[in-house]
Formats: C-alpha cells, sequence, structure tokens
C-alpha cells in the first residue's frame, strides 16, 4: 500500500515554503549570500574575460606589431619630406629677400649699372680671401670691376675666364682700398689681412677718429668709386711715438655668408702707379 502527503498538502507547504522565502528576500536575509553569489559571477566572468583578451592579444600582437612598425616608416618617410621642403621654402624665402634687397640698392644708386651674380665657389686657402661668381667675360665682366652688395663692398674683380670670376675680398691681405672718415674728414687706407681681419692704416695723428664712425670709400686712387659702404670702426690704436694712428673696422658685409653679389659694370678703374714718383734711390 503506498503512503504520502496528500497531493494538496504538497502544495499548501510548498506554498508557505514559497512565502516564507519571499519574506525573508524582502527582508534582506539573503543579502549576504546574494552578494557573495555576484562577486563570485563577477569574478568569473573577469578571469575569463582576462583569459580570452591574453589569447586574442597573442594572436593579433604580431600582426599590430608590424602594421605599426610600416606606419611608422611611412610616417617618417613623410616628416623627412615635409622637413625636406620647409628647408627648401626657407631657403627661397631667403634668396628672394637678399634678391629684393639688392635690387632696391641698385635701385637707390642709379648712377651705375649692375650685373647680378651668384657665389659659386670660395678660395679653400686660408691665407687668401677670393669668392668665384658664375658670370664672366662673356658677360663683359672685365678685372678691376668693383663688386658690391646691399650691405656695402665686397672687393673687386681680380681675374675672369668665359664663364666665370675670381672676386678678391676686402679682408685680403693684397687687399688696399682707399677710404674716408665722413665724421672727422679724414681720409686713411683700409687693408686686409691674413686673418680676415680689416684695419685702417695712414690715419693722421690730429685726426678724431671713435669706435662708431662710418667708413666709405674715397674714390682716390681710381680702385673704386666714392661713397661705397665699407663698415665702422670699432677700435682706436693711438701711439705718441708714432706717425699714424690705426683702427680696427667691422665690415658691413658677412663675408661668410656672401650668395649673391652685384657687379658694378660700367666703372672702369684707372691704375694710376706710373704716376706715383718712385721712392727709392
Amino acid at each position: 500500500m503506498k503512503t504520502g502527503f496528500p497531493r494538496s498538502l504538497q502544495r499548501i507547504v510548498i506554498g508557505l515554503v514559497a512565502v516564507g522565502l519571499i519574506v525573508l528576500a524582502l527582508g534582506g536575509y539573503f543579502q549576504p549570500v546574494s552578494s557573495w553569489f555576484q562577486r563570485l559571477v563577477v569574478d568569473a566572468q573577469t578571469w575569463f574575460s582576462d583569459r580570452y583578451l591574453a589569447f586574442v592579444d597573442f594572436l593579433t600582437v604580431p600582426r599590430d606589431v608590424a602594421s605599426l612598425r610600416q606606419q611608422n616608416a611611412e610616417l617618417e618617410a613623410e616628416v623627412a619630406q615635409l622637413q625636406t621642403q620647409v628647408i627648401a621654402l626657407q631657403q627661397q624665402v631667403t634668396e628672394v629677400q637678399v634678391l629684393s634687397a639688392l635690387l632696391e640698392f641698385a635701385r637707390a644708386n642709379p648712377e651705375y649699372s649692375y650685373m647680378g651674380a651668384t657665389v659659386i665657389g670660395r678660395d679653400p686657402s686660408p691665407f687668401y680671401r677670393y669668392v668665384i661668381v658664375d658670370i664672366g667675360s662673356n658677360n663683359g665682366i672685365l678685372p678691376g670691376m668693383p663688386v658690391v652688395t646691399n650691405q656695402g663692398l665686397v672687393g673687386r674683380v681680380d681675374a675672369v675666364i668665359a664663364e666665370a670670376a675670381r672676386v678678391q675680398l676686402i679682408t685680403d691681405s693684397a687687399s688696399a682700398v682707399n677710404v674716408r672718415l665722413p665724421a672727422s674728414n679724414t681720409e686713411a687706407m683700409l687693408v686686409g689681412s691674413v686673418t680676415g681681419d680689416l684695419s685702417l692704416d695712414m690715419v693722421p695723428q690730429d685726426a678724431t677718429v671713435q669706435p662708431g664712425d662710418v667708413v666709405l670709400t674715397s674714390g682716390l686712387g681710381g680702385g673704386y668709386p666714392p661713397n661705397l659702404l665699407v663698415g665702422q670702426v670699432v677700435s682706436v690704436r693711438q701711439l705718441e711715438y708714432e706717425l699714424f694712428q690705426q683702427a680696427s673696422i667691422q665690415p658691413n658685409v658677412d663675408f661668410s655668408r656672401l650668395q649673391f653679389v652685384l657687379i658694378i659694370t660700367n666703372f672702369k678703374p684707372v691704375d694710376i702707379t706710373p704716376l706715383i714718383p718712385a721712392t727709392g734711390p
């Protein structure tokens, strides 16, 4: 004979248990258990997520690294190209500024005829001060023609071939230019040196020469036209037992950065050496 709870009693017991569980849940008695279970589920999910992401990275990182290396190489090449373009544009801007200044100088001094030239070489010797320009006898350039920039006197043409010319700078040790100092109405001789420094010789002892005085070509001697700017007096050396004073000169032209020059083509130098009386016995 089979025994057990009647079906109706089972339902009543299940209902009471359910109601009791609901009451306990609403009363917060299951909160610790619920929190523990949630933490367990979250920890499990985190563990599986970390392992999954690590596995995905393991499979994809080599490909990503190769892609990043390629992108990096492309970006470096692009940056190098842009830097080259920037340098080229800066060079063009500088050249335009220099040429514009030379043009303004030529317009401000219309009494002379000019021909522009580009410096294409420098004398490698430490004892000589020369530059080579890209125009020569085919362009009508002759030895002795003065060379200037918008900043002042550079020198004069020393030797010429068909397509180029050599310019002796005023800083060369063999260079000598007759100059004057308007502030003191004094004439002197500007000479170069092996070191490239400029100085004034033959300055009378009674002349008042001061630092900052402007130095211009005088036109005496026939080698250069008058009133070309040369530079400024930096310091003066005066000794009572010497016949003349000496002065150091800062040239206006930056000879280390010469790029373009103007050659004065309508000035014809005059060699007056045969007219100077001999001083020897």
